[in-house]
């Protein structure tokens, strides 16, 4: 998980892993990090935490919130990022390998081809020659004894749906060994939208397939639609009203959506639903 690195003049006081979805930040004792020193601010900033990803947001502190030199007033945190509250640093780790998944999963999708694979392909290619094949042929033969063996792992480790036909001309392979059975797959997660029923754009609709979606006018009030494996939430970001459902304040925490739930954000209201 993510984590903040406190220190002061050089000297690292304590590593904070981000938990929480909202980390607040102040002088006074019931913040998560509390910075016992007058150039702090009771209530100085918070952080939320939705999935990878932190925001930071300054609460209107006196003396202002620091990330790399530059005030702000609500900032997208990213890795080596350094908050500056007073005398006071909060280095911002994200979480290993977050920022990755796409490297990993066309690595996954990388085929190998095996010291066995080409054996197979040398030994058919010098069987056909020996028969009298000709020059065409035993490199057809080679090529096709290479792609059936290529073809078997990749079923084996479930990136081909089945292992490469041989070409024309060439003997058949021997028939691979049963694949396990595959696991039954997980019920699809019903797919959430939201419908705008007020302001400019009313009656369009937003299909919220992203796990992460961004709501609401920068400097007025923002919040963010998270989908989980247990439904949608949304979460408070930026802003000193809270959203609110139903006509209800949502509050700090995070708040589950139910089917026909009315939003109220930024002016706007929306109407969240499950689309069948």
């Amino acid at each position: 998980m993510a984590k903040l690195i406190l220190s002061m003049d050089g000297l690292v006081l304590k590593e904070i892993p981000l938990t929480k979805e909202r980390t607040t930040i102040g002088r006074k004792p019931h913040n998560d990090i509390q910075i016992d020193n007058l150039a702090v601010s009771g209530e100085h900033a918070v952080i939320v935490t939705i999935l990878n990803d932190s925001f930071l947001e300054d609460l209107g502190s006196t003396n202002g919130t620091l990330v790399n030199g530059n005030t702000v007033k609500k900032h997208f945190l990213q890795n080596n990022d350094v908050v500056e509250l007073g005398k006071y640093k909060l280095k911002y780790i994200a979480e290993p390998g977050a920022a990755a998944p796409a490297e990993k999963a066309d690595f996954e999708k990388t085929m190998v081809l095996r010291p066995s694979a080409m054996k197979a392909a040398a030994e058919q290619a010098r069987a056909m020659a020996a028969g009298g094949g000709s020059q065409p042929q035993v490199a057809e033969a080679a090529r096709a004894a290479a792609l059936q063996s290529v073809g078997t792992a990749a079923q084996a480790a479930g990136t081909a749906e089945k292992p490469a036909a041989p070409a024309s001309g060439a003997p058949p392979a021997a028939a691979p060994a049963p694949a396990a059975p595959p696991a039954p797959p997980r019920a699809a997660q019903p797919l959430g939208a939201i419908q705008l029923l007020s302001g400019a754009n009313a009656g369009k609709e937003l299909e919220l397939q992203k796990p992460l979606t961004t709501l609401g006018k920068p400097g007025v009030q923002v919040a963010v639609l998270t989908r989980r494996p247990q439904g949608y939430f949304i979460t408070h970001v930026e802003g000193a009203n809270h959203p609110t459902v139903n006509g209800q304040s949502i509050g700090a925490a995070p708040h589950a959506l139910k089917d026909h739930d009315v939003i109220e954000l930024a002016g706007v209201k929306m109407e969240f639903f499950i689309k069948a």
